[in-house]
């Protein structure tokens, strides 16, 4: 029988950013010395996001986006643009698998909410014409979460932790309706707040919250966010455990979480790293409930160019079909390309044949 999907997410889907090309690198360092202007930096992006939209569709994927393409994080570039919240420079960067990030960060300066001229609707509004209905425009942002990541919240401004979730909570569904009412129909969080409750040597302001209190406060938070979210909003979290320049921050199951944000957040699905042992086994998505959020397998790796093997591919679907129908899963790789405009360690061929890897596993797995 064929089970096939009426709307998002796809049986062939991806997280959204793509490795940057040279040009783009090159237009980013001539524009940040003064040799070229804002709006030529902008036109080579727009170029260079028409190309890359049109090969996703040659691979055969559903959902498109424009890589990220206009952003130099995957997250710091959209938060920063919110009201309350500004990106610095810091004085190290973090520590991914032994190497040190690029040093930046964002941090809340002032009351939060959510500014009406965010570059990133414009962005998307752009990115929806170079689409034109030839797939579906997919927009990933940050989860409000990540606000809560080390070193964010400001006590002097929100000495009470609950005023800050509340004006995170209101920001983003001013976010959701500023989105949806300029074409956003498919809308990525990506958490890797969320996935770090998942650690073991997880630790927050020096013990002053437990790992429960945290996870029942990200849940009530990201739900704040869904309500009263457009019923064809269709509303995913990608949940991540770092991707830098194809290194990881931290390890651990979902099993600390699942009980709770597995089977209790309000999404249409979840997109799963599971590409290698640090996420653990399958057995915690036995709490995603039947007929409800679907799960993005992510067994195939960003991380690297190698092709997997397809029958164990297919085999690690299978076992996770023990614990969620068959008709809730989708395939994808666990993570994007380039997070961050440094991009993994792998070529544009690459990406793309690992691309049209997922796309060729999920028509013979559910077609």
């Amino acid at each position: 029988m064929s089970i096939t999907l009426t709307k998002a997410p796809f049986r062939a889907d991806h997280v959204g950013s793509l490795l940057r090309p040279e040009r783009l690198h090159i237009a980013r360092k001539d524009f940040k010395e003064g040799t070229i202007s804002a709006e030529r930096l902008r036109e080579i992006e727009t170029e260079e996001i028409n190309r890359i939209v049109d090969k996703q569709i040659e691979v055969g994927l559903e959902a498109v986006t424009d890589g990220e393409f206009r952003r130099t994080w995957w997250h710091f570039d959209f938060l920063e643009h919110l009201n309350g919240i500004e990106g610095y420079v810091t004085e190290k960067g973090l520590t991914f698998d032994g190497v040190e990030t690029e040093r930046y960060n964002v941090r809340n300066t002032g009351k939060v909410s959510f500014n009406p001229e965010h570059p990133f609707i414009r962005d998307f509004i752009e990115l929806n014409k170079i689409v034109n209905g030839r797939a579906v425009a997919k927009q990933t942002i940050p989860s409000p979460n990540q606000l809560f990541a080390a070193g964010i919240h400001n006590e002097d401004v929100y000495p009470d932790i609950e005023d800050y979730a509340n004006d995170i909570i209101n920001a983003y569904q001013h976010a959701l309706k500023a989105f949806y009412e300029a074409g956003v129909r498919y809308l990525q969080l990506d958490d890797v707040y969320i996935a770090r409750l998942s650690a073991p040597d997880f630790q927050f302001k020096d013990g002053k919250y437990t790992r429960e209190q945290l996870i029942d406060l990200a849940l009530r938070v990201i739900n704040g966010a869904l309500d009263g979210k457009p019923e064809d909003l269709i509303v995913t979290t990608h949940l991540c455990r770092g991707n830098y320049q194809s290194t990881w921050a931290f390890e651990g199951s979902y099993a600390r979480i699942a009980p709770t944000l597995l089977a209790k957040e309000k999404v249409d699905g979840f997109f799963l790293e599971y590409d290698d042992q640090r996420s653990g086994d399958f057995k915690p998505l036995e709490y995603i409930p039947n007929g409800g959020a679907r799960v993005v397998l992510g067994a195939v790796t960003s991380k690297n160019g190698e092709i997997e093997d397809k029958e164990a591919v297919k085999s690690r679907i299978k076992e996770a079909s023990h614990f969620v129908p068959l008709e809730q899963l989708c395939l994808s790789p666990q993570c994007g390309f380039a997070s961050t405009h440094h991009g993994n360690k792998l070529t544009e061929a690459q990406q793309w044949e690992k691309l049209k890897f997922v796309v060729d596993i999920a028509k013979e797995v559910w077609e």
